[in-house]
């Protein structure tokens, strides 16, 4: 009868090491994006819905823009649309995270020997890959409508970080919003509501100057803002600097904020239900 050597078996990680995280991490993102492909009504609703909205809002808005700021509307619809499209499929994976929780997924999730931060981190992850698709997609789509990067591959390049950044934080902030919120509650309502009036207050909608003047402080910092605005800068040119810090302060503060309470909050949706 052949021995194995018991110093011939590879060790596995420590489940708290790098190599666990990572590995779970892979793996799960992988599960995370089977799950959102298979579903077919969602990846409608985040590919197609946010790509004929864009083309609505030129055709709709296009001009009045344009004769107000002298510059194509488009410049500041594309980028309005990827963020708004980043934004509102954050909410959707966090409606998923609280119906796994409420089928005891979560829990299952977490008696596993893997690492415990794996399962948010491949939810992250799994968002980003999203918004990185969704951008290439919109970005086609304005291409044909007239959409160009006058600044080059390395403004293009600029354009796409923006979205992944920005759209990666604000997943962190939502999914800790999803974890520590009683199940049942209208997480999709309350940061519906959110998104719209960010949606409609920001200078991709209109341009800062047109709205009234007790406003425009709000318009010119509310999240969306300076992401546009930085997103336009690379594509077109412009002054970028300051929209890259209020870019940077807002990602630091959704992630900031967001990241021990969503893994306090992720702890305590895994073992309770």
């Amino acid at each position: 009868m052949t021995m194995i050597r018991s110093d011939a078996v590879p060790a596995r990680p420590r489940e708290v090491s790098v190599r666990a995280w990572f590995d779970a991490s892979r793996v799960l993102t992988w599960r995370q994006l089977l799950v959102y492909v298979r579903d077919v009504p969602t990846v409608l609703q985040s590919f197609i819905v946010p790509a004929i909205s864009m083309v609505l809002v030129k055709v709709v808005l296009g001009d009045a823009v344009g004769s107000a700021t002298g510059q194509d509307s488009l410049y500041g619809t594309v980028p309005l649309m990827i963020l708004i499209g980043a934004m509102g499929g954050s909410v959707v994976s966090a409606v998923r995270l609280n119906k796994e929780r409420s089928t005891g997924l979560l829990a299952r999730l977490y008696v596993l020997p893997i690492n415990r931060a794996a399962d948010l981190t491949s939810r992250v992850v799994a968002e980003i890959i999203r918004i990185l698709v969704l951008t290439l997609e919109l970005l086609l789509v304005g291409y044909v409508m007239g959409f160009r990067f006058e600044q080059g591959l390395l403004g293009a390049l600029g354009l796409l970080a923006i979205p992944l950044v920005f759209g990666g934080a604000y997943a962190v902030f939502v999914l800790a919003i999803a974890v520590n919120s009683p199940p049942g509650a209208p997480l999709v309502q309350y940061l519906g509501l959110l998104t719209n009036l960010l949606m409609f207050f920001n200078s991709g909608f209109s341009p800062i100057d047109a709205y009234p003047g007790w406003l425009q402080p709000i318009v010119a910092n509310q999240p969306m803002t300076p992401a546009i605005e930085l997103m336009r800068g690379f594509a077109v040119g412009g002054p970028v600097l300051e929209a890259f810090i209020k870019v940077m302060i807002w990602t630091v503060v959704f992630v900031g904020c967001s990241v021990y309470p969503a893994l306090r909050g992720y702890r305590r949706a895994a073992t309770t239900r």
